[in-house]
């Protein structure tokens, strides 16, 4: 009993150390990007250089706006694409679908997440970039906002990396939702069915809403994945560092700068702690929405407990 006693203080305390850590880790990465960062906040303001919108290391102009647009602008494209796609698989998968589907396609979903980031940007180039480039003279007549070209497209642009960050966030929000819907207990489904409502009410007001917190997790981790992605996005993007007026217009998201230029042309005055306040900027704005979506989370727990 004593020694099971020890075993369980031991095996405690590793884990509050190693959560400990993991918070330590992010302060230190977050400290050691401000104080490299420091040399360009000494001579430029803050507000300058993220409202700024000329980015010419050359003259001394480092102007990050475009660049954070662009971030979120591929984000949030990606998003709309990529959550109700998912969701609705993972209902199927995990309501409609019968055994034998399920074991067969879960495996291909959780390949997809393995596939490196830059085949799906070679996949991007090859496939995604021609069919946008098609496709935007034909929508450009309809004069429908944000989606208004002029009649021309390289095809490198918002759209094109935002169906790619959406494949590639496919498999985290399918597979986690589908888990936590078939988490839900079928005593939940018997009871509602049993009053008389149909499948699809079943899983629309009972299923889903107890499984939403597990659902909106699902979300986050996606959207996070998306936001910090390099790799696919920068071969796709079409990287120029304007403020994107249209899905069919090229931009230039902060991972694309970093993986673009840090380690070049660092004899340029500032250009190195410009690029790690880029790096600076990007890790805050992935804390802030992951922050923000966790108190949502939070409050979404609370009033379902409540109701």
């Amino acid at each position: 009993m004593f020694s099971r006693k020890i075993k369980d203080l031991v095996a405690g305390r590793f884990m509050q150390a190693a959560a400990i850590l993991s918070c330590i880790l992010v302060l230190v990465i977050a400290i050691t990007l401000f104080i490299r960062s420091w040399p360009i906040l000494e001579v430029k303001s803050l507000g300058d250089l993220l409202l700024g919108s000329t980015w010419m290391p050359f003259q001394g102009e480092f102007g990050f706006f475009p660049f954070i647009i662009g971030t979120l602008y591929v984000t949030l494209i990606a998003m709309v694409i990529a959550v109700p796609l998912s969701i609705l698989s993972a209902v199927y998968l995990a309501e409609y679908a019968n055994e034998n589907l399920r074991t067969k396609v879960l495996p291909v979903i959780d390949l997809l997440a393995g596939i490196p980031p830059v085949v799906y940007g070679v996949w991007g180039v090859l496939a995604v970039v021609p069919i946008v480039a098609y496709i935007a003279p034909l929508v450009s007549p309809l004069g429908i906002p944000f989606l208004n070209t002029n009649g021309y497209s390289t095809g490198y642009s918002l759209l094109a990396g935002g169906i790619v960050l959406a494949i590639m966030v496919f498999p985290i929000i399918i597979s986690i939702s589908e888990q936590v819907l078939r988490a839900v207990p079928s005593d939940i489904r018997e009871a509602s069915l049993s009053l008389g409502a149909t499948r699809w009410q079943t899983i629309k007001n009972a299923v889903i809403r107890i499984a939403y917190p597990g659902i909106a997790a699902a979300v986050i981790l996606g959207f996070s994945r998306a936001i910090g992605e390099t790799m696919a996005v920068l071969m796709v993007v079409g990287n120029v560092p304007n403020i994107p007026s249209s899905v069919f217009d090229s931009a230039y998201p902060l991972t694309a700068l970093i993986a673009n230029n840090y380690g070049e042309m660092m004899s340029i005055p500032l250009y190195d702690s410009a690029l790690l306040l880029a790096a600076l900027i990007l890790m805050l704005v992935i804390l802030f929405f992951t922050l923000a979506a966790r108190l949502i989370l939070i409050r979404i727990e609370r009033r379902m407990a409540n109701g």
